[in-house]
């Protein structure tokens, strides 16, 4: 557990050294992003958000190599761009797991019903 631990502070200092490395402009681009994820993505596997903000540096260092535009990368709507990113990674946000805990009480509760009542009443 602890070497996994390690890994990934290692990993994750890369990650910084990487995004302190890009122009000024995609850095702050990065930090208003990093900031929006870290208070929205309610992510909370340390595997995924290591993914994630490896994923968000390649896109910005190939951006800045190629001279992308910052909203050609984020668009209109930096919202939307940063929504549809943590999109990509569900397994690691809590909220994944408890949209399944609620699917889950509501097909318990509905089999309980269905089981003590002889059916759901229509009422």
């Amino acid at each position: 557990m602890a070497v996994k631990w390690m890994e990934q502070k290692r990993q994750y200092r890369q990650y910084q050294a990487r995004i302190a490395a890009l122009p000024s402009s995609y850095r702050a681009a990065v930090a208003a992003l990093e900031r929006y994820i870290n208070h929205l993505g309610g992510m909370d596997d340390a595997d995924s958000i290591v993914e994630m903000l490896n994923d968000l540096a390649d896109l910005f260092e190939q951006a800045a190599a190629d001279a992308t535009a910052i909203r050609e990368i984020v668009g209109d709507d930096p919202v939307v761009f940063a929504d549809d990113f943590l999109s990509n990674y569900p397994a690691g946000r809590w909220i994944a797991r408890e949209r399944e805990r609620l699917v889950a009480g509501i097909d318990a509760a509905e089999r309980e019903q269905v089981a003590g009542e002889g059916g759901a009443h229509v009422v």
